[in-house]
């Protein structure tokens, strides 16, 4: 199936959306739900196909063009094809880093545009910013150097009220720029304090992920981003409210992620304290597996 599929989807255009939305989710669904030995010959056929590759392309592109729909709440036909496109791309980067799978047809992005697409996300709806996160988090594990992607628009010049980083900064994080990396960690806070349960899983596992793309880079960097003092406001906006705050998932590896950075300045031994009480009153087997493994997490890092 895996394969008359696939063709299909190159055959068509990205406006047939009634038919490429449900093919393109089974090609994403037929990566992630078969065996390894598999996963390794889908990933083979897919990325053989240059016709779907080049689909996918426009698909994409169709993103710096989106524009609010009238009803905020409404995720129409054209986001949700948005949606199946950038999860699929960010399987196949996966994948084809996994299994260093021959690729017949590269990609090419705008990475201004992408992170743009996040920093002023102009009411997109949810799905589709968990959806590039997913890409982000992909091309930022990999160090923007997979084969099947090429990064254009490498820290394009974004007008005079844009702020002006050092360059020795900059070189260390290309093909990051320095304001790029403020303005997406921001962002991202912005999202964290919405408290939906979805985009704050995704949103601590994209901030989790550029950490450790800061820290290769540039440890100086990592710390400095990580202790900055708006995230222990952060914090407070996300405890407030509710009993047993503390062990919320995206709390407690929001935690585990400073303790790793040795942000003292953000998490106290009091927050501490009060985690370690809090899960010692807790029934430990009723928790939730989001939260066992948040908690492991950050008593690890303790």
């Amino acid at each position: 199936l895996l394969f008359p599929v696939s063709n299909l989807c190159g055959k068509c255009r990205p406006r047939d959306t009634d038919l490429l939305q449900p093919s393109l989710n089974f090609l994403y669904c037929s990566l992630h739900q078969t065996t390894p030995c598999s996963q390794q010959r889908a990933v083979a056929v897919l990325l053989s196909n240059v016709s779907l590759l080049e689909l996918l392309q426009k698909v994409l592109e169709g993103t710096w063009l989106w524009s609010p729909p009238s009803e905020p709440a409404y995720l129409s036909s054209e986001d949700a094809l948005l949606c199946s496109g950038w999860l699929l791309i960010a399987s196949l980067l996966l994948y084809q880093h996994r299994y260093n799978t021959e690729v017949h047809q590269t990609l090419s992005l705008d990475l201004t545009e992408v992170l743009n697409a996040v920093i002023f996300r102009k009411k997109k709806p949810i799905l589709l910013l968990v959806s590039i996160m997913q890409f982000l988090r992909a091309v930022l594990r990999q160090n923007f150097s997979s084969s099947l992607l090429v990064i254009v628009g490498q820290n394009a010049a974004r007008g005079a009220t844009q702020p002006q980083p050092s360059s020795l900064q900059d070189a260390a994080l290309h093909p990051l720029a320095m304001w790029q990396v403020f303005s997406l960690v921001i962002s991202l806070q912005n999202l964290l304090v919405q408290k939906d349960l979805l985009l704050s899983q995704a949103v601590v596992a994209c901030l989790e992920t550029l950490a450790e793309y800061l820290h290769v880079k540039n440890q100086d960097v990592a710390l400095h981003v990580a202790s900055q003092p708006w995230h222990r406001f952060l914090l407070f906006t996300l405890l407030s409210g509710g009993q047993k705050s503390f062990l919320q998932p995206e709390v407690l590896r929001l935690m585990a992620l400073f303790l790793r950075y040795q942000s003292s300045n953000i998490i106290s031994q009091k927050e501490i304290s009060q985690i370690l009480q809090e899960a010692e009153e807790a029934n430990l087997a009723e928790l939730p597996e989001a939260t066992s493994r948040a908690l492991y997490l950050f008593l690890s890092q303790v």
